[in-house]
């Protein structure tokens, strides 16, 4: 009984650690920043799901995102989805997502993306999902993207529906 006390306080102290030091930070590579990382909650049995973040080149040459990997899936790819004559079609971006310099790229729901294929596990709200990134000049970035509520348009839980998920896909879009 003592053996497992200390194991629940143990496990407890690492979790409150944990959860402490993996919030969703700026992560600095290179030129670029990173922020808002976060995914949304998803059902069991669920094998996709989506990562969202904002990258922004504070450089003088452009940076291409070329894709992701974790533990959490067996593929990571950039994705973008756009609409086509009233056909909402989805792509993955082979050659990568380029990020300018002096701007700003978000990944957002309805526009560019992560996409997560075979799911090792459900995405539970309130969990962090490390991944890394792989950019062309920056290299292997460790990100861990929050879990949000499974229907979740942005971040921290505010009320962005409705204007904020197309917003940075729309300005920056390159067809």
């Amino acid at each position: 009984m003592k053996m497992l006390s200390r194991i629940l306080a143990l496990t407890t102290l690492t979790a409150a650690l944990v959860s402490t030091s993996a919030r969703a930070e700026d992560v600095k590579a290179g030129d670029l920043v990173i922020t808002q990382a976060w995914t949304r909650a998803t059902p069991n049995g669920a094998k996709i799901g989506g990562g969202y973040l904002t990258i922004e080149n504070k450089g003088a040459t452009p940076d291409r995102l070329m894709s992701g990997s974790g533990d959490v899936a067996g593929k990571i790819e950039v994705h973008e989805m756009s609409m086509d004559n009233g056909v909402m079609k989805m792509r993955a971006l082979d050659k990568g997502l380029t990020i300018e310099p002096g701007k700003t790229v978000k990944l957002a729901p309805g526009g560019y993306h992560l996409m997560m294929f075979d799911l090792k596990n459900p995405l539970k709200q309130g969990d962090k999902v490390p991944v890394t990134l792989e950019f062309e000049k920056a290299g292997k970035v460790s990100v861990s993207l929050d879990v949000q509520a499974v229907g979740a348009q942005a971040p921290g839980g505010g009320d962005h529906s409705g204007h904020g998920d197309h917003s940075g896909h729309m300005d920056m879009k390159k067809m």
